[in-house]
């Protein structure tokens, strides 16, 4: 009856899942931009932790950062986690100030043992979104932006431990979903101006680890990488337009992606430091070269003055656990970390920047492994020489990492 219960459960959840990008909601006009604001496919737990998670591994995480780390999963444990987050936006312009708030369901995923020194993982991740809304009054009449929608990456992943303490894994996904960025002007006629993408693809991530047991194995240091290749993207892309006056709507500029819009190559280089199974500290860094990746813009839609620079992002966690078998309190997890965030957005040679700062703490469920994981995040957005847009954010995070004995056979008295 309990596996029957745990697979109701899951499948809920998967359908929960499916409108992941949907029910997340972004809310930032820097997000109008390109293909949305990037995702870094980090969990609750790597979130508190400044998103590091490249050389993260562990029996009751699931690391989608760096699949080499699904060979690390006990043989008796499925796992599955969970995460929702809440946001709170304030904004600043031209002296104005705004605020806004969002949220919604983030990440949906679950990791298994297939046999030894081979797992697997598989859920639902966001690539990117694109959420805003804002207007304002111009020469007889008002004009509103906005943009909704987001890309997402339904995958499944392996990892492979060949030898003690060296492990590899690769991800693949299904990448899809709808952008649209749209202009309504309303004065003596109305009319309305529409950006869309389409995205229906595949992607492709490879991962690397390898641990280095110190002090007779009480210490370990793991060094992870991960690489992500650059690739064209699969869709389409046209524009919309309506004026009220001819009262019909026009496709422009209606094209193939492929060979038009692309997807660059990534890096990702991080080294965790494991101390008497108690503190853990990671430092991680990222590399996307979107300077060379193609994005043709569709004309009349798009600034020419938008382009994509290298992103690069540096981060750095800690996280600590006093006595996994003590009390409660010694049970906890307490995390903190810090992030900065070089975009790859550029407007008029401003470059779009980021950093911020984490705090979180994990709380075991009475009687189980499973923790509910909750966490805040500080993170100010603005672009740079020039200051456009000025953000800042308080981001509420929630994540539930079910641990269950799913393989356990009870004994029979």
């Amino acid at each position: 009856m309990k596996l029957i219960k745990n697979i109701v459960l899951l499948l809920l959840a998967v359908a929960m899942g499916c409108g992941a990008a949907q029910s997340q909601i972004v809310t930032t006009p820097y997000s109008k931009m390109g293909y949305g604001m990037l995702s870094d496919n980090v969990s609750s737990i790597q979130r508190s932790m400044g998103g590091v998670g490249y050389a993260m591994r562990g029996g009751r995480i699931i690391n989608v950062m760096n699949p080499a780390s699904y060979a690390n999963v006990d043989s008796l444990t499925y796992l599955w986690d969970v995460g929702v987050d809440l946001t709170n936006l304030w904004s600043k312009e031209n002296g104005n100030s705004g605020y806004n708030f969002g949220g919604g369901l983030d990440y949906l995923t679950g990791h298994f043992r297939i046999t030894k020194g081979l797992g697997a993982a598989f859920g639902l991740l966001p690539y990117s979104s694109v959420g805003y809304t804002y207007g304002g009054d111009i020469d007889g009449g008002a004009e509103s932006r906005s943009g909704n929608g987001g890309f997402n990456q339904l995958f499944v992943g392996v990892g492979y431990e060949p030898v003690k303490n060296l492990s590899v894994g690769a991800n693949f996904a299904y990448l899809f979903g709808t952008t649209s960025n749209t202009t309504l002007i309303a004065s003596s006629s109305s009319s309305y101006f529409s950006r869309n993408m389409k995205i229906r693809d595949w992607n492709a991530q490879l991962g690397v680890q390898y641990s280095l047991p110190l002090s007779k194995g009480r210490d370990l240091l793991t060094v992870g990488a991960t690489y992500q290749p650059k690739k064209s993207f699969h869709g389409d892309a046209w524009g919309t337009s309506f004026d009220s006056q001819d009262n019909k709507v026009d496709t422009i500029g209606f094209t193939s992606m492929s060979g038009k819009y692309e997807q660059p190559s990534s890096i990702g280089v991080g080294l965790s430091y494991n101390i008497n199974r108690k503190l853990t500290i990671e430092a991680d860094y990222t590399f996307q070269k979107w300077s060379s990746a193609k994005y043709e813009p569709i004309r009349g839609f798009e600034p020419q003055s938008m382009k994509f620079d290298d992103r690069w992002k540096v981060a750095a966690g800690v996280q600590y656990t006093p006595n996994k078998r003590g009390s409660y309190v010694g049970a906890m997890s307490f995390r903190a970390g810090a992030f900065y965030n070089h975009d790859y957005m550029n407007f008029s040679g401003n470059n779009v920047r980021d950093y911020g700062a984490s705090v979180g703490v994990g709380l075991p469920a009475p009687g189980g492994k499973t923790t509910v994981n909750l966490g805040v995040e500080w993170r100010h957005r603005e672009t740079s020489p020039t200051h456009l847009i000025t953000e800042n954010y308080l981001n509420i995070t929630l994540g539930v990492n079910f641990n269950e004995l799913w393989f356990w056979k009870n004994r029979i008295r």
